[in-house]
């Protein structure tokens, strides 16, 4: 089991000594200035930033949305939570247009990481969407009296954001909410539910696992659900909100993530030191705000985290037709006005290529002319969603289909 007190105790027991080494750090450079001649300063300046920046955070970190160009005019943009619950707010980036833009649910994965995750894909679909965000919220911050949270509430939050929104809206889902975001615009198409979204984009997501497995899809084959539960789960320490909550800890996720790729993080962190050493101040910059956010990471509810390894990756329960949400069958082949766009990634070692794709077989009822599948050249899980080829590449494509569903 991991031993999530004796990690709490060990951030706690660091934390000053990181606040100390990232101040005189910051005092050393300053000084730095005025004695650019001291290599050594600066090494040591080097070390302290790194030191006091490694480190992980369990708070959202902001947006950051103030204003938007749409058009010829730079918008002012405001946070508004438009529904809330004890484990998400359906967060809406309201920006004041004498035209309203379509409406777009962008879908951001419970998987370790904050939404925030998604600030450069909601940052580019700004300029012609009114987009809303799924914001979940940190399990360990969630008391107990909230109840639980497993994959068929995942489900019952996307319906019930979709219905908050409205009718005409869209729907994109990156990663891991792939599979609940079809199972819910499933559900609605057959009860012909007037804000089931018009369009779907399942962005790097696990529809299929079986199709062309990776590393982490043979992970979690290999061992048994029971192994999961014993290895991989923890109790919230007493001192936060959700104290006693069974959770699936950010930090082994992020662990895992890094794992993945030990030498491009490893040579991050020398290029930094360098970057930090020479005074080169814009990739420096860059670094941290990476890390900043990728090192900010969330609890995930026990059930919700065991469920969704035994349903889409142990026994593939969408693929093979028999998903269950609340006891009824979700039928991919009830969807027949919804368009649908799968994006993949040529390098992506977490969905590999045809594991998203496979959701336009299932949707047979979805006329060819309103599903593609985009395998995009380059790029890993990440570039899918952010970055110069999402931007250049993979936007324009999602822009054409939403323009095309109407």
């Amino acid at each position: 089991m991991f031993q999530y007190d004796l990690y709490q105790a060990q951030q706690d027991f660091l934390a000053p000594f990181q606040t100390v080494a990232a101040g005189t750090s910051r005092l050393l450079r300053q000084f730095d200035r005025t004695v650019p001649e001291v290599f050594q300063l600066r090494q040591w300046a080097a070390m302290l930033d790194i030191f006091g920046g490694a480190r992980t955070t369990h708070v959202r970190p902001p947006f950051g949305f103030t204003e938007v160009t749409v058009g010829n005019q730079t918008v002012a943009v405001r946070e508004e939570a438009t529904h809330r619950t004890p484990f998400a707010t359906l967060l809406h980036f309201r920006k004041e247009l004498d035209q309203p833009q379509p409406p777009v649910l962008l879908v951001a994965p419970m998987s370790g990481h904050f939404a925030t995750l998604l600030r450069g894909t909601a940052a580019t679909m700004l300029q012609h969407y009114d987009v809303y965000i799924t914001d979940w919220h940190n399990a360990r911050d969630v008391p107990l009296a909230a109840g639980q949270f497993g994959f068929d509430d995942f489900v019952e939050h996307i319906q019930t954001f979709l219905e908050a929104i409205g009718p005409g809206a869209h729907a994109v889902a990156v990663c891991q909410p792939a599979v609940p975001v079809l199972a819910a615009a499933a559900l609605m198409a057959e009860e012909d539910h007037p804000c089931r979204p018009r369009s779907l984009t399942l962005m790097a997501g696990p529809i299929d696992t079986r199709v062309n497995p990776t590393a982490v899809n043979h992970f979690a084959t290999e061992h048994s659900i029971e192994w999961f539960e014993q290895h991989l789960i923890d109790q919230v320490p007493w001192r936060f909100a959700g104290a006693g909550r069974r959770v699936y800890p950010g930090v082994l996720q992020l662990c895992a993530f890094m794992s993945m790729n030990p030498d491009r993080h490893q040579k991050a962190y020398e290029d930094q030191f360098r970057h930090l050493v020479s005074g080169d101040e814009v990739p420096a910059l860059a670094h941290r705000r990476f890390y900043d956010e990728y090192m900010a990471v969330m609890d995930l509810p026990a059930e919700f985290y065991l469920q969704t390894v035994r349903s889409v990756f142990q026994d593939h329960d969408l693929a093979e037709g028999k998903l269950r949400v609340n006891g009824r069958l979700v039928r991919p082949e009830a969807i027949r006005d919804t368009s649908i766009l799968t994006v993949e990634a040529e390098r992506d070692d977490i969905c590999s290529i045809g594991q998203t794709a496979a959701a336009l077989e299932l949707c047979r009822n979805v006329p060819d002319s309103r599903k593609r599948n985009h395998v995009q050249a380059g790029v890993g899980h990440y570039g899918v969603f952010n970055g110069r080829r999402w931007n250049n590449e993979i936007y324009p494509m999602v822009r054409e289909m939403i323009s095309a569903a109407g």
